[in-house]
Order: structure tokens, then C-alpha cells, then sequence
């Protein structure tokens, strides 16, 4: 099960998803507020995305890999669901509840400026004011739309820790590029020294863009590992 960030949708693991599917069934969706859910009318938490996820899994065990944001999604996931979830990847996924996480961030700042505007603040933070202006109008208004969202999700991680790490029980690899921010750096080293069978994995060259850019390489390291040793029990 394929999970986006922020500001996103299922198209954006679609490159991961083409990696993966040789070797195993793939499902992704569009969280609440975005993509084809975007009208969705809230509440744009952590808990009520991962019972999203609960009621598409249907029962069915997992492997979960979140990106961003939905690497908590995925947390709290495994939190909930116990033996049902096989293993957890998670890529530059924010804590921002933690001492350590800085205010001044993309997501610090488009909590700030509130819905109307806090896509774009998003985005330019992300990409560059130049980048955000070349986009085309439609993917402009697409994105402002899912303010909202947004937001509300962020604004859920800065109310405290949606998930408890003493209760991920399963196999969690948790990533960073090697372009990565420090605090994203700090925040996967995080959850290594917290959540018992936690590991590291370093893409090499890789930004928080890494679904795009190095679907491959993430899928070595994220991905794979994951289905070797469900295979092997």
C-alpha cells in the first residue's frame, strides 16, 4: 500500500507503484483532500486517515510505505492494526511535534498563512516561487483547493504525536535522501532510536522527491526488504 504526503496524490507513487508491481500487488488511492477526494469535507488527521486505510485494506495484511505525511499515516497504522501490518517504510516523514522540528519549514509556514493561501506558501517553499509560477493555471487552482487539507493535516501533527512509537511492533525502515534537510535527517534517526525494529536507509543522491526521482533506488531499499523477509516467514 502506496501512501502520499502532503499536497500530493496517487499519481505521485505512480512511478514507485510501476517498480514494485513486477513483484507484488500494489495498491494506491488519493487521501481525504486531494486528487479525486479532494471535496472530502474532513477532519484531515492522522487517525482519520490511517481508518481510511483500514477500511480499504479490508483485512488484508500489508506492507505500508509512506511518504511524508503518510509515512504517519502508516505508523499509526501498524499501531492500530497490530499483526496485520507486515512492515512499515517511511521517507522523510515529518515529526513535528518534537523539540527538534523547526518552525520555519514548508509545512511551519503554510500552517501559518491559513487554507487559502497555504497551498501555494507550500509549494514555493518546496519548489521555487519561479517553478510555482510556471505551472499551469489548472495545477494551480488543483493545488490551492487542497488548502484544507493540508492544514488540517499539518496542523494535527504540531497538537502532539499521532502515533505511539512503543507500539509499532513491526519491521520499520526509515528513510532520508542524502539531499535531505537536516531535520528530516534528525526525524528518521528519530524514529531508528525509538521504534524497536527500526532501521536506517540512505538514498544515495535523493531528495524528498524520491517516489519521482529514484523510484528504483527506493524501492531497493524500502521496498524490497519488506518482501524478502515476508516471504522467508
Amino acid at each position: 500500500m502506496l501512501i502520499h504526503g502532503s499536497l500530493d496524490r496517487m499519481a505521485g507513487m505512480a512511478l514507485l507503484a510501476r517498480e514494485i508491481a513486477p513483484v507484488a500487488r500494489v495498491l494506491r488511492f488519493d487521501r481525504r483532500g486531494y486528487g479525486d477526494s479532494w471535496g472530502h469535507p474532513g477532519p484531515f488527521t492522522a487517525r482519520e486517515n490511517a481508518r481510511d486505510l483500514e477500511m480499504l485494506l479490508g483485512g488484508r495484511r500489508a506492507i505500508l510505505i509512506g511518504h511524508s505525511f503518510g509515512g504517519n499515516v502508516a505508523l499509526l497504522t501498524a499501531e492500530l492494526l497490530g499483526d496485520q501490518i507486515l512492515g512499515v517504510s517511511t521517507y522523510e516523514t515529518p515529526l513535528s511535534w518534537l523539540p527538534i522540528w523547526p518552525e520555519e519549514t514548508a509545512g511551519g509556514r503554510a500552517v501559518s498563512v491559513g487554507a487559502e493561501t497555504a497551498a501555494e506558501e507550500f509549494m514555493v517553499a518546496l519548489i521555487g516561487r519561479d517553478k510555482w509560477d510556471a505551472l499551469p493555471e489548472r495545477t494551480q487552482r488543483a493545488r490551492r483547493r487542497e488548502g484544507p487539507a493540508l492544514v488540517g493535516e499539518l496542523s494535527d501533527l504540531r497538537m502532539g504525536a499521532p502515533w505511539d512509537a512503543s507500539r509499532v511492533t513491526c519491521r520499520v525502515l526509515a528513510g532520508h535522501g542524502t539531499k535531505a534537510r537536516d531535520h528530516h535527517v534528525g526525524g528518521a534517526r528519530w524514529i531508528v532510536d525509538n521504534v524497536e525494529r527500526a532501521e536506517i536507509a540512505v538514498l544515495e543522491g535523493a531528495g524528498h522527491g524520491a517516489p519521482i526521482s529514484h523510484p528504483a533506488q527506493f524501492t531497493a531499499m524500502l521496498v524490497t526488504p519488506h518482501l524478502g523477509a515476508t516471504r522467508e516467514s
